[in-house]
């Protein structure tokens, strides 16, 4: 393809998962600062830092280096066992606020998107119906929540489909059940759209156009990257996001081109969204003693072959 990627995209990377031990501070920083350094990334997707000042030192790398943030509530609702879809009262409350906390930080870093997912599948359809209008009413107070702290722009809610029987084992899940949630959530607010992950769709045995012909409607936001199925007992099995063309994983050059083109055809890259160009975020993990660096450099040769190919 002739036309440059930058003309259609802005090209992100999920710094906490392509640095797993960049936990803290000042690790954090470092890691942030040297891919801000790297004019291939347009985009991080970070999560939270409570320590006071963070926040505005990482806003600083930001503007000196020309990225923008995405803010990603998903590490912290994982970690917490937090589900925004809890029948318990007090436990969804818990989560709500969770994903507060994370859009108070989205706006102290100027990012206009903040991502979250469902809780668990409950398994039974009676159940499920009852946990989708929970989840459905937790996502509207989280929008509204978003546009009662705004400024001189909007947070969107940015809700991210995870595979529901193999790893993550979530609600939303499988894309049908993904766009019923966001035609529901959209009757009441606006500022809520999806987000479609490459890795997950064949955990979610969902090919790329079968999804995003279905969630180009209301599709804010995209990852790429992989996962692996062939092999419990190794490492990378389930919803680990290794490396591309990883031995025995499901998604290489010819599946991210796949996905691009299908993304080309459903109008992606001409739809409104809430940042200023859409985002194609890349969301690897090392494995092992594998290291970042390497993997990040991996990831980007691997798109511009892909790009090569398109």
């Amino acid at each position: 393809m002739t036309q440059s990627w930058r003309q259609l995209m802005d090209v992100g990377l999920v710094h906490f998962m392509a640095y797993p031990q960049a936990t803290e501070p000042p690790a954090v920083q470092q890691t942030i600062r040297k891919l801000a350094a790297d004019d291939f990334f347009d985009v991080l997707e970070i999560k939270r830092v409570d320590q006071p000042g963070v926040h505005q030192e990482l806003l600083a790398i930001a503007q000196q280096s020309g990225i923008s943030f995405g803010m990603a509530a998903q590490p912290n609702l994982l970690g917490g066992n937090l589900s925004l879809n809890d029948p318990d009262d007090q436990a969804r409350e818990a989560a709500v606020d969770e994903v507060k906390k994370s859009i108070d930080a989205a706006y102290e870093l100027d990012a206009r998107i903040t991502a979250v997912l469902s809780g668990p599948d409950p398994g039974s359809e009676d159940q499920r119906q009852r946990e989708m209008d929970l989840l459905v009413e937790s996502l509207v107070e989280l929008c509204r929540y978003a546009d009662s702290q705004a400024d001189d722009y909007l947070c969107w809610i940015s809700l991210e489909a995870f595979d529901d029987a193999v790893d993550k084992k979530c609600l939303i899940g499988p894309t049908p059940r993904a766009v019923e949630l966001a035609e529901r959530v959209r009757q009441q607010v606006h500022n809520f759209g999806l987000l479609v992950d490459l890795s997950h769709l064949p955990l979610l045995k969902e090919s790329p156009s079968e999804c995003l012909s279905q969630a180009s409607e209301y599709l804010i936001h995209v990852h790429a990257g992989n996962c692996m199925m062939a092999d419990e007992q190794d490492p990378a099995y389930g919803d680990m996001h290794p490396r591309f063309g990883y031995p025995g994983s499901e998604n290489d050059v010819a599946e991210l081109q796949e996905y691009m083109e299908s993304l080309i055809y459903v109008g992606y890259f001409q739809a409104e969204v809430p940042t200023d160009k859409p985002i194609v975020s890349f969301e690897v993990k090392p494995v092992g003693d594998e290291e970042p660096d390497l993997i990040v450099a991996q990831t980007k040769r691997t798109f511009r072959r892909m790009w090569a190919q398109l």
